[in-house]
């Protein structure tokens, strides 16, 4: 079959790169070219970085976050109150409510949204482990800062049947973030806003 590369190991690279998401052919035939006209060491070392970074990431053992260590510096800051979750969808969500600097305590990762179509059910989520942090006894609050979209309502749904029978609050985002948006998108002025004024979750 014709190659429209003059190479086949260039083939393969750019192949490689465009299963990323976001990166088409041509967009990952500049990032290859990049890294072929860049010293050796220098790529030796940027695929020895994604190489440590996928056998050595942890995941939190409280919390689902990412982290080098067994629990993450989030978990581990005395200055956190542990008694109020935020609970979200994945890392680029923790990721955008710590950058707002609105926000005081903790997080827990689901891991993504209960999303039946994509066959995604709540087995597939840290929803258990939540759970059992809420069972603990310890926990005072807890923020559902999940998208609002179809899977965000139907995860809220789902967690605010799971806990209500625990002596918790539960909250949800005020509603400067509009319908049909994703957390990360959300500026941080917007956000820091709807989490400082949270409301009490309400069933519709």
């Amino acid at each position: 079959m014709y190659n429209s590369y003059p190479s086949k190991l260039l083939d393969n690279a750019v192949s490689e790169f465009a299963k990323l998401p976001g990166i088409g052919k041509k967009t990952a035939l500049r990032l290859v070219l990049h890294l072929l006209n860049k010293p050796e060491e220098d790529v030796i070392i940027f695929g020895n970085a994604i190489v440590d970074l996928k056998k050595n990431i942890k995941r939190c053992k409280v919390c689902r976050n990412i982290s080098d260590k067994d629990v993450c510096e989030i978990c581990s800051d005395e200055h956190k109150n542990k008694k109020l979750i935020c609970v979200v969808e994945n890392i680029n969500d923790v990721l955008a409510v710590e950058n707002t600097s609105r926000y005081e305590g903790v997080f827990h990762v689901l891991g993504g949204l209960i999303s039946p179509m994509d066959g995604i059910g709540p087995d597939n989520l840290e929803i258990k482990s939540l759970v059992e942090r809420v069972s603990s006894g310890d926990v005072s609050e807890i923020v559902l800062a999940l998208s609002s979209t179809p899977e965000g309502d139907t995860t809220n749904f789902y967690l605010y049947r799971k806990l209500a029978s625990y002596n918790v609050k539960i909250t949800t985002l005020a509603k400067g973030v509009s319908v049909g948006s994703e957390i990360e998108y959300v500026d941080e002025l917007t956000l820091g806003s709807s989490i400082v004024n949270r409301v009490k979750f309400e069933l519709m």
